[in-house]
């Protein structure tokens, strides 16, 4: 395994303005911060999944489990990262800019948005990412919408906040606002990180429902749709399943 065990002590504590739900942190930006430490022991290529709620502002622990690295709230464990040997579903296609800022201007989430303080997606926080992924015309179960990215402290993008804007345009590629759901498991990969400032598309497209689950595949590109990352990502219903939703077929492996 590359970079052999962990140093004893590895934690990770996600602030508390990266929530998704009110009291948990935003599934992308766990998924991607845990992903940062866990690839220097297992590869570029991660996929996390998480097991219970990842709280905000705690600081949790890194530990080998097996062949995965764990990340755990005292006893409780809240994620597992480990190695993508498949390859992923086929990305969503670009979409040019001009298209994706009229996607946007027909987001379902801006009334009966599930979460509405969402760091990333959710209505009420000006102070965040504020996407609003919109249904693109004549292609089913894929939304799109423009993201102009901020930089850290550091001037740059980091890569978790990729994982985050990759995270919640799948999400809306289904329908939360009538079936809720939460992310369980994805795996990102992010070939060139985003420079502050300028304008990019993020897309998002169904691959598969089943039941209270659903598969998705994201994408982030440039204007002039050069793919920069993209990410796969199973979401679960946190309601009891409507019975309207039919499978759909898979186009590829998931990651």
């Amino acid at each position: 395994m590359p970079g052999g065990e962990p140093a004893g002590g590895v934690r990770l504590t996600v602030p508390g303005r990266y929530n998704g739900p009110a009291d948990s942190a935003q599934g992308g930006m766990a998924c991607g911060m845990l992903a940062a430490l866990a690839e220097e022991h297992l590869g570029p290529r991660v996929a996390v999944t998480l097991h219970a709620p990842p709280p905000l502002d705690t600081p949790m622990e890194l530990r080998p489990a097996g062949r995965r690295y764990g990340l755990y709230d005292g006893d409780r464990l809240v994620a597992l990262a480990g190695a993508v040997a498949r390859e992923p579903a086929p990305p969503p296609e670009p979409v040019a800019p001009e298209a994706a800022r009229a996607c946007a201007e027909h987001f379902t989430g801006e009334d009966g948005h599930p979460f509405p303080d969402c760091f990333v997606c959710g209505p009420r926080r000006a102070d965040g990412l504020r996407l609003r992924p919109g249904p693109v015309p004549g292609r089913p179960g894929t939304v799109a919408c423009p993201w102009r990215p901020g930089p850290d402290d550091s001037g740059r993008v980091p890569p978790a906040l990729v994982w985050a804007a990759l995270d919640c345009p799948g999400g809306w590629a289904d329908d939360p606002v009538h079936r809720p759901m939460v992310l369980h498991r994805m795996a990102a990969r992010v070939e060139q990180l985003p420079c502050p400032g300028r304008e990019y598309v993020l897309t998002g497209r169904v691959v598969r429902r089943d039941g209270r689950t659903t598969e998705n595949v994201t994408a982030l590109y440039d204007a002039a749709g050069a793919l920069l990352a993209r990410a796969a990502a199973t979401w679960i219903a946190v309601g009891p399943p409507t019975g309207t939703l039919a499978e759909t077929a898979v186009e590829g492996t998931p990651a």
